[in-house]
């Protein structure tokens, strides 16, 4: 049986990322999981530990790192995000999609040891619309804002790492093209043919 496929999606905070992953995965397209990452930082309001990150001790995350159990790591605005390599390893096996929503650091550790992984890459429609989004969210001081905008500017720079690029301006648009990758990939020749292999062999009977 073919494996399952690892998708990694990247954006900068505020292009949209998650709310597009959450959309796509309500629409129960094939197989697909969502990867939930662990991480040090505490939970925002809302939040639930299990569903949107596993929420640990930093002494906990560093045991993990030392015990080699995570595929990939990163640093990022003074806390560590982690994807559990155990987790990833044994769902793709099992025929079905993962979803990896992680940066950019991640995503270049994670193609180096899974080198079929499909990355995405979501783009704002500008600099104007992306602060527009931060400051709407009401999470965040103005500081720190501009300190994520910066931050942004950084991640943008990685997009020609990526497979696909994905510009979210309109919002039923950007997760129309998301979608469209998923299912290009699904009707590849060698995943076809495993899935209508009882098919194929009546059609080619004599």
């Amino acid at each position: 049986m073919t494996q399952g496929v690892l998708y990694v999606i990247s954006a900068p905070s505020g292009a949209g990322k998650s709310s597009l992953i959450n959309s796509l995965l309500k629409t129960k397209l094939y197989n697909t999981q969502i990867s939930i990452s662990y991480t040090t930082r505490t939970a925002r309001p809302g939040e639930i530990n299990g569903k949107d990150y596993f929420f640990i001790s930093k002494i906990k995350f560093l045991q993990m790192i030392k015990n080699h159990d995570f595929l990939e790591y990163a640093y990022v605005f003074g806390n560590y995000y982690g994807t559990s390599k155990i987790f990833i390893e044994n769902t793709i096996k099992n025929y079905i999609d993962i979803i990896l929503n992680i940066d950019w650091q991640g995503a270049k550790q994670i193609k180096t040891k899974i080198h079929e992984t499909k990355s995405i890459f979501i783009l704002p429609p500008s600099k104007n619309e992306l602060y527009r989004r931060l400051y709407n969210r009401g999470q965040d001081n103005n500081e720190v804002i501009k300190n994520r905008m910066l931050y942004a500017i950084s991640e943008i720079k990685h997009f020609n790492e990526y497979d696909y690029i994905i510009i979210n301006d309109n919002f039923k648009t950007a997760l129309k093209d998301l979608k469209s990758i998923i299912n290009c990939d699904r009707l590849k020749l060698k995943r076809q043919t495993q899935k209508t292999k009882d098919l194929i062999t009546k059609l080619l009977a004599d």
